[in-house]
């Protein structure tokens, strides 16, 4: 399904169209069972298995952060109907993280040992490193890593779900669920934090500035993560069958035109909702959870 764009627009908070408030679904997928996951469960791909294990990885800290960035701002929120967004973006949020965790636990059984080290509890030295990281920024400095951040998840999102070459790509399928249904609800809230951040005052230089920073960062610390998880796995250590892999993965519908897609954050008057998804959640909303008369893809799940 093709993506409409929409031209940008400068408006405030206040005159964007009123939207719904992102729904909290209770969700448990089964990692494993009944059938065992293949050690490389995209098809045997050795780089496109790692990096979905480095994306899991990161996501239950990332999405911790992004959580605590709004709730810094929160007494800046007065719109009721921004409020209930808010709530909604925290509940999906949180469980992300939480069915990201149980995906990871099962990978660092499997063999990924580098995703160990994004497992670490609430409380502990390294979360608590990391949030007196956050704290040395600026509330809206914070905020607007999580707005950029958001347009990535929401920009992979977008690819994933309206690629039929991406879905018949083969692999695990609890885990291609798992992604899918990420991938409807980064969607859903996909202008949550950017909403926040205007309604707390960011200003457009720092939200660009900021974009800038990650955007040039991207292909580097991607590239690292993932070379980086393939020498710690003694499995994937096919280094002529990696390459070829990666070429074919840098050039496949996941990766191909998509930093092109990230750009346009940087433009000024940009807002998430510029880009409407809506027909493509609906549409995955219905293969996923169905309706009153019909069974979704994981209605099970929930």
């Amino acid at each position: 399904m093709a993506l409409t764009a929409i031209t940008p627009t400068d408006a405030t908070p206040a005159e964007l169209p009123k939207e719904k408030a992102p729904p909290v679904r209770r969700i448990r997928f089964r990692f494993g069972d009944p059938e065992p996951m293949r050690h490389f469960f995209v098809l045997g791909d050795i780089p496109h298995s790692h990096l979905v294990a480095m994306l899991s990885a990161i996501f239950p800290p990332g999405e911790e952060s992004f959580i605590r960035s709004v709730r810094r701002v929160s007494d800046q929120i007065t719109d009721p109907d921004l409020k209930k967004r808010v709530a909604g973006f925290i509940g999906q949020e949180s469980v992300h993280g939480q069915e990201h965790r149980h995906l990871n636990e099962k990978l660092v059984t499997m063999g990924y040992p580098l995703v160990q080290l994004f497992l670490f509890p609430k409380d502990s030295r390294r979360q608590r490193w990391l949030v007196k990281y956050e704290n040395r920024h600026s509330a809206l400095g914070h905020l607007a890593w999580t707005a950029a951040a958001e347009h990535y998840t929401a920009t992979l999102a977008s690819r994933v779900l309206s690629s039929a070459e991406i879905q018949a790509i083969p692999g695990d399928p609890e885990v291609r669920h798992l992604l899918n249904w990420h991938a409807v609800e980064e969607s859903e809230h996909k202008s949550v934090a950017f909403d926040v951040y205007r309604a707390a005052g960011g200003p457009e230089d720092l939200r660009i500035a900021v974009m800038k920073r990650m955007y040039y960062m991207t292909l580097p610390l991607v590239a690292l993560g993932v070379f980086a998880s393939i020498l710690t796995d003694p499995r994937a250590w096919r280094p002529i069958k990696a390459i070829r892999q990666a070429i074919h993965l840098m050039r496949g519908p996941l990766v191909k035109g998509l930093m092109p897609e990230l750009k346009v954050y940087m433009q000024p008057g940009f807002h998430p909702n510029d880009i409407d998804t809506s027909e493509l959640e609906a549409e995955w909303r219905q293969k996923l959870f169905g309706d009153e008369t019909t069974v979704g893809a994981i209605t099970d799940r929930m």
